[in-house]
């Protein structure tokens, strides 16, 4: 498996589980991106954007990362096209880091549509800014070891079948849920939480930072 880390420029906060997420990738910043680099430690093999976002008084290691240019007027996000760039190196895995907060809602939702897609497509991918990450849920089963008490909800992109939900406050046994139902926000791990979707385009969006309290 070969792990990149994407380093968009929304919020982030640094914490052991997402150090441990980016343990040993290849790194790839988007355009103001850039500037969370030094906050976790890492230096990017390639800078990509249109350049109109670059932070100040960037230090010199960072400053002198090999950039990939384009131009303001174009028909893919910074983000995109450094994803894109992570897929023709020969990534199978993929943290975007910086994917919520800031200010624009437009590219958040198409990051993480985008993610459900190149998950269709067999990339993993974990969007996260520390303190909530979002993992696109494929039909099938799938499982997660949250703490108890962390927040999560399932956001779906399309009508939703056969969704079953257990270790959570709130089951699910085998439910319907229509595009844009509220049904499947805002619940609560309790043990080991299980996600089985018979089919249907989802993200789980958890919140496993801070931590609950005990």
């Amino acid at each position: 498996m070969s792990k990149f880390t994407i380093l968009l420029g929304g919020d982030l906060i640094r914490t052991p589980l997402l150090d441990r997420q980016v343990e040993g990738s290849r790194v790839i910043a988007a355009d103001a991106g850039i500037g969370h680099a030094r906050m976790l430690g890492l230096r990017p093999e390639l800078w990509v954007g249109d350049f109109d976002s670059v932070p100040a008084e960037l230090p010199e290691d960072l400053a002198a990362v090999p950039r990939q240019v384009f131009p303001a007027e174009k028909d893919k996000t910074d983000g995109e096209l450094a994803i894109a760039a992570a897929l023709e190196r020969g990534a199978t895995s993929l943290v975007i880091a910086g994917a919520f907060g800031g200010k624009r809602t437009d590219h958040i939702f198409l990051h993480m549509a985008l993610s459900v897609r190149l998950a269709e497509g067999g990339t993993e991918v974990l969007l996260t800014s520390g303190a909530q990450e979002g993992i696109p849920l494929l039909p099938g089963k799938a499982g997660f070891d949250y703490a108890d008490g962390t927040l999560f909800s399932v956001l779906g992109f399309s009508d939703l079948a056969g969704l079953s939900v257990t270790g959570a406050k709130w089951p699910l046994d085998h439910v319907e849920v229509a595009f844009g139902s509220s049904l499947t926000i805002s619940n609560e791990v309790r043990g080991r939480l299980e996600i089985a979707l018979a089919s249907g385009r989802a993200l789980l969006l958890a919140h496993p930072f801070p931590l609950p309290e005990s």
